[in-house]
Order: structure tokens, then C-alpha cells, then sequence
């Protein structure tokens, strides 16, 4: 028989990304970072209430971009007053970009920014629905920005570890990955390290030396949960104009850390002038930023993600998708969801007040354990992390075992619901990670 026509070589070479995402229905899921209980009740009537005969028709996107601006101006809005994210700025990212707005104190946190930014509508620069992508998931904006960006021999700037998804669709394109540790102890982010490997050449390298094609930011991370300061990564943008950052920001909604509040704040280095409507990636047009719906609003199984930034930078990631991606459920699940921020807010509270009540017991019984940012925290269990998986498999629940991974392996990764949920995981743990008498 002939052999079947070989893909190309990348291809041909290419170990596929892969999860165990089969025989989970019915069991306490806290091993993909999901939302564990489910979209608004407004998402499912409107889904029951999409007539028989839609079925037949081809999506439509008409004003769903325009629903995702009005939902991230709000957003915006609302971090921005408040000032929400904490997380420390390292020192050399304010000589890099000194100007970014808002102001940085002395001891790396951002100052507070007053008023709301909807008390200042004629200084508030704004989005346009070109600088916003509509795609089946992150995951299919992640292939197309290698699709459209990468190409034989250029290199992937990223961290180590970090959603392991980044690397096929590299590796698929014949790219480079250079994947930098984060720092220990503490997997704090490594902000030295990439600054050099985006601006210096190393001192074996020759006249051809390029910048990396793309560094690749989980703001925080999968699955150490690093934060990086919104501030730090408009820096590393601003250091590398021809570099392409993408910052994926799927848990940003648990720890504040989006760079979209500073970009839409106004005044500040993407508008100086405070003049209104301007184009908040003016300074960052080598910017994207990547949102889902999958981690809050609970309808990771009907696939949307959005990509937002350059409206350049937009087009041609869109280029490299087909023309009815997204299929029409999910844009109706998109809408509701959109509409129904309280119940995104109410869950995302619900999280962080469990992840609290765990965080105490860990610390209380001794358990080595590491949380941050992101609805999931990584626990280094006494028996083997093996063991101690398959037993809460068998007690209904399921976790992510992080063996081989590089700085934790040996861990498990237990994505964080409700307090009920957190209570029934804890006393199945405690069970579960007990050495035989």
C-alpha cells in the first residue's frame, strides 16, 4: 500500500497540544480553570429562545463587537477608579517607560487613579470595533496570531512554565522558543531577563541578530499564577516596537492586572493631550491583548474569545480565520453574558472569598502550596502526586497534575470555585494525601 503524502516537516515533527478533557460531566471539576457552576440564567434563555430555523442560517455578528467595547469601557472604568491591581512594578520598567499613565509610586504599586472614567467622557480615549477580533476561543486567536506573525527561524519569547498551548502553534510554524524561568523562589516574573532578550543581542551573535517575532505574556500566568504589573507590560511593549506582545489576560478578572484600564484612562503617554476619542494603541501599536468568556461568564464549551488592540495588528490576525468561525449559539451566549456583568461579578467574588477560606486550611495543616493570581493555586501534596490525583478522581473530583513541568513539578493544579465546592475538595485532600498509618 502507499504511503499516505507526508505534512510538512514541522508538522510532521509537531507533538500535538493535548488535555484530558473526556469522561468529566458529572464530577467536581477543578482541573481547566473553568467556571464551575454554569453562565447567567439570561445566557440560557437566550440560547432556548433561539428559533428552529436560525439553525439553518449562518451566523451573524452584527453589534457583538460593539457589546464587547461597552462591556470593556465599563470595566474600565470601574479598575481604573479603583485602583485594583497591586501588583509590584519592577524598578527597571520605570526607567523603560517612565511615562506610563497612570503615576507609579515610589514602592512599585500604581497610585490611584480619581474620578471614574465616565465623569470625564471628553478626555476618555476609546476603542474602535476594527481594534477588536472575534474568534472561536483564545485558542483558535492564539493559532491565527502565529499563522499571521510566525515564520521559519523567527524566535517566541516567553516564560517557563506557562500554557503549554504556546508551543505547538509555534513549533507548527518552524519558530524559535525561548522560554525564561521565573524566578525563584516565589515564580516571580523575570522582567530583567526578557527586557535583555528583546533588546540585546547576545554576545555571540552576528550582524543578523533580530529582535523576537513575539513575546507571548500570561497575565497571570498558567499556571504559577505570576502577576505582572499592567505598567511593566506597556513597558516591555514600549522597549520592543518591533516585537509583537501579546498579553493573554484570560484571569485577569480575579486580580485587576489588565493593561486595557491604563490605555483607556485618560490622559497619560497614549494620549498626552487628553484629547477625546483618541486611539488608545497610538503608543502600542505592536500591543494585543487577548479576553474570554470561558474563566467568569461559564460558557467555555460554546467557544468565543476576543483579541483586542492595532487595528492593524486586528486585520491580520482576522486574515488567517475562516469567515464563520464562531458559531451562532455562542454568539447569542456572548451577548447575554455581555449583559449580565453583576453575575459575572457575583462569581468572581464567590472565587476569591474560597480561595481565602483554602488558602487559611493550607496554611494551618502545613501544606506546601503557592497561590497568586488566576482562579487556581498549585499544592505540593505529601504522597505522590500520582496517587493523590487518581484518589480524588475516584472521589468524583478532578484536578490538573503538573508532572514533568519545569519549577513545579509534583504539584497539582486545583482550579478554585465556590466555598462549597472548596470545602468538599479540602476534607477529600485531606483524605487523599494521608500516608498510611
Amino acid at each position: 500500500m502507499p504511503a499516505s503524502p507526508p505534512a510538512r516537516s514541522e508538522v510532521e515533527s509537531l507533538h500535538a497540544y493535548s488535555a484530558p478533557l473526556e469522561g468529566r460531566r458529572g464530577l467536581l471539576r477543578l482541573d481547566f480553570n473553568e467556571n464551575t457552576v454554569g453562565p447567567s440564567p439570561r445566557v440560557v434563555e437566550a440560547i432556548r429562545a433561539i428559533p428552529a430555523d436560525h439553525y439553518a442560517i449562518y451566523p451573524e455578528y452584527d453589534g457583538l463587537r460593539e457589546a464587547v467595547l461597552a462591556s470593556l469601557a465599563d470595566m474600565a472604568g470601574a479598575i481604573v477608579a479603583g485602583a485594583d491591581s497591586t501588583a509590584p512594578v519592577p524598578a527597571v520598567a520605570l526607567a523603560v517607560a517612565p511615562a506610563v499613565a497612570p503615576a507609579i509610586r515610589t514602592d512599585g504599586v500604581p497610585a490611584p487613579v480619581t474620578g471614574s472614567l465616565a465623569q470625564q467622557p471628553a478626555r476618555r480615549p476609546s476603542l474602535r470595533i476594527e481594534q477588536v477580533g472575534l474568534f472561536n476561543g483564545v485558542d483558535a486567536a492564539i493559532h491565527a496570531l502565529f499563522q499571521a506573525y510566525g515564520a521559519p527561524g523567527d524566535r517566541l519569547l516567553t516564560t517557563s512554565p506557562t500554557f503549554g498551548y504556546y508551543t505547538p502553534c509555534a513549533r507548527m510554524q518552524g519558530m524559535v522558543i525561548e522560554a525564561i524561568p521565573y524566578r525563584m523562589p516565589g515564580f516571580a516574573f523575570p522582567f530583567e531577563e526578557i527586557l535583555s532578550a528583546l533588546t540585546t543581542p547576545p554576545a555571540e551573535a552576528d550582524g543578523s541578530w533580530r529582535p523576537p517575532r513575539l513575546l507571548l505574556l500570561c497575565n497571570p500566568n498558567n499556571p504559577t499564577g505570576t502577576r505582572l504589573a499592567p505598567e511593566a507590560v506597556l513597558a516591555l511593549a514600549a522597549a520592543a516596537p518591533h516585537t509583537l506582545v501579546v498579553v493573554d489576560e484570560l484571569y485577569e478578572a480575579f486580580t485587576g492586572d489588565s493593561v486595557l484600564p491604563l490605555l483607556l484612562a485618560p490622559g497619560g503617554r497614549h494620549d498626552p493631550e487628553g484629547a477625546a476619542g483618541a486611539d488608545p494603541f497610538t503608543a502600542y501599536p505592536n500591543l494585543l491583548v487577548l479576553r474570554s468568556l470561558s474563566k467568569t461568564a461559564g460558557i467555555a464549551g460554546l467557544r468565543i474569545g476576543f483579541a483586542i488592540g492595532a487595528a492593524a495588528v486586528v486585520d491580520r490576525v482576522s486574515r488567517v480565520t475562516g469567515p464563520y468561525d464562531i458559531n451562532s449559539f455562542a454568539v447569542t451566549a456572548a451577548f447575554a453574558a455581555l449583559a449580565d456583568q453583576p453575575y459575572v461579578d457575583a462569581y468572581v467574588a464567590e472565587v476569591l472569598a474560597a480561595r481565602q477560606w483554602l488558602v487559611e486550611r493550607l496554611v494551618a495543616a502545613g501544606v506546601r502550596h503557592h497561590v497568586d493570581g488566576g482562579n487556581y493555586l498549585l499544592i505540593w501534596p505529601q504522597r505522590p502526586a500520582a496517587e493523590v490525583d487518581q484518589a480524588l478522581r475516584e472521589a468524583g473530583i478532578l484536578v490538573r497534575s503538573m508532572a514533568g513541568k519545569p519549577l513545579i513539578d509534583g504539584s497539582l493544579r486545583v482550579s478554585l470555585g465556590t466555598l462549597e465546592q472548596m470545602g468538599r475538595f479540602w476534607e477529600a485532600f485531606v483524605l487523599c494525601d494521608a500516608r498510611p498509618a
